[in-house]
């Protein structure tokens, strides 16, 4: 499987070396090498890759304050010489984490993992949330919906309830709106568990979410690309 991709990394020899890691890889394909991190956003703004080699340290704007500031629908390898970050970087959702200096054969690695869960027909299966000690592994399949709850928002599963202190705006960031959409300043519903929608409200189970006036437009528009209007 061809992936696209571009690197962003400052430091010239580490630059270098990633390029050469990419180049005697086939089904890599390097569209862009960034020694900024404003540079890579605004490429990125109009052009789409698969897969992104961040390093963590950049000077105008790190690794770690580009995912959390920009919502971007490529695959992400944080490549550093700091372990200090895995766990930021996991939250995130990359897909692999690279300690500075790693082998080829440990690159190889991180980017066959992309290529499992990429292609059309994959998609992601678990997220990793944060609660106030730990992460927990949830099963996608097994989400409802999330509501905000003053500084915490509550995951409503299928079988139980999960209190995180990760804001709306982190998981819009981390999901495409036709995986969670917003649908209210205190929700989020998972579109694959909707059973009707009547009026201004969406039924999941016994559930009744609301929809605000807000959220109504670009849900609806989610609504319709799923019936195929769009």
């Amino acid at each position: 499987m061809e992936l696209n991709c571009v690197i962003v990394e400052d430091e010239p020899l580490a630059m270098e070396r990633m390029c050469s890691y990419v180049s005697k890889v086939p089904s890599l394909k390097l569209r862009g090498a960034f020694s900024s991190a404003i540079e890579a956003l605004s490429y990125l703004r109009d052009n789409s890759v698969d897969l992104i080699f961040l390093d963590i340290h950049l000077g105008d704007l790190t690794g770690i304050e580009l995912l959390e500031s920009s919502k971007l629908e490529s695959s992400v390898i944080l490549t550093t010489a700091y372990a200090d970050y895995a766990l930021r970087g996991f939250e995130l959702q990359v897909v692999d984490y690279l300690l500075k200096p790693f082998t080829f054969a440990r690159f190889i690695q991180a980017v066959e993992r992309v290529q499992k869960i990429s292609g059309p027909s994959v998609s992601r299966e678990f997220i990793f949330i944060k609660t106030e000690q730990r992460l927990e592994r949830i099963p996608l399949s097994e989400l409802l919906y999330i509501e905000g709850m003053r500084d915490y928002r509550q995951l409503h599963l299928e079988s139980r309830r999960l209190l995180t202190p990760q804001t709306f705006h982190e998981f819009e960031d981390q999901f495409t709106s036709q995986v969670l959409c917003r649908v209210h300043k205190s929700y989020m519903v998972a579109i694959q568990k909707i059973d009707r929608i009547e009026k201004d409200e969406i039924q999941i189970g016994s559930h009744r979410i609301p929809i605000s006036e807000t959220y109504k437009r670009s849900f609806f528009e989610v609504v319709d690309k799923f019936n195929g209007n769009r």
